[in-house]
């Protein structure tokens, strides 16, 4: 009797590690079971390089020659290079000052934006926001947009424009030019206000309203 418990006393563990065993196993096939329906998701973390910058610098000063020839000096204090873009192009989201060189490297012109695009391709430059130009006379040139296209050899713009003088301001709508700016015509003129030949543009009237100082003139003004 004794023998027999001391032998069910044995035994038991047994049994009971030979279940535990066999639940284990159980679980295990049953989780990887479940694992087999689970399928990872895939992210498309793909990026479209066309429409990220190649390169970027900033503050810079740089030269660009035409034809072997120093013609234009370009500040900036930052610069974009999408050479990859479908139509390549440089972009200034600060603005830029660029300054033109004559056969003899004398400034005859500069130009000073708030944003800027340079289509590589087409040699066309259009600048944005507070655009202001100055020719080799002094003459001072605003509007909103410009355009410069080296490949014609011409400036121009399709919005307002105000061309300060000596001795008078013109406004209108329209603008084409040499690259020199000293060749000029404005397309739709709104009006000419007249200044002493001590004001500039800061201290001459701005309002184009005013029929006492603005003279109207419905033909296009050229300047020559």
């Amino acid at each position: 009797m004794r023998f027999q418990l001391h032998k069910e006393r044995l035994s038991s563990p047994r049994i009971k590690r030979k279940n535990i065993t066999t639940a284990f196993w159980v679980v295990v096939l049953c989780f990887m079971a479940a694992c087999s329906d689970i399928h990872p998701k895939t992210v498309d973390i793909s990026v479209n390089r066309n429409k990220l910058p190649s390169l970027i610098e900033t503050r810079v000063t740089t030269l660009i020659s035409d034809s072997g020839i120093t013609r234009y000096r370009i500040t900036t204090p930052i610069w974009y290079v999408y050479d990859r873009a479908s139509m390549p192009y440089w972009y200034f989201p600060k603005g830029i000052i660029l300054q033109r060189f004559d056969k003899n490297y004398h400034v005859d012109g500069s130009i000073r934006c708030d944003s800027a695009r340079y289509f590589i391709g087409q040699q066309l430059w259009q600048l944005d926001g507070k655009v202001k130009a100055l020719n080799l006379q002094g003459e001072t040139f605003e509007t909103p947009q410009l355009f410069w296209s080296q490949h014609d050899q011409r400036i121009y713009s399709d919005s307002l424009i105000r061309v300060t003088q000596s001795s008078k301001i013109i406004i209108g709508i329209g603008f084409d030019s040499n690259q020199s700016l000293t060749k000029y015509t404005i397309r739709s003129p709104e009006g000419i206000i007249p200044v002493s030949p001590v004001a500039n543009a800061s201290t001459a009237p701005k309002a184009a309203s005013d029929t006492k100082q603005v003279t109207k003139t419905p033909t296009p003004i050229h300047a020559k």
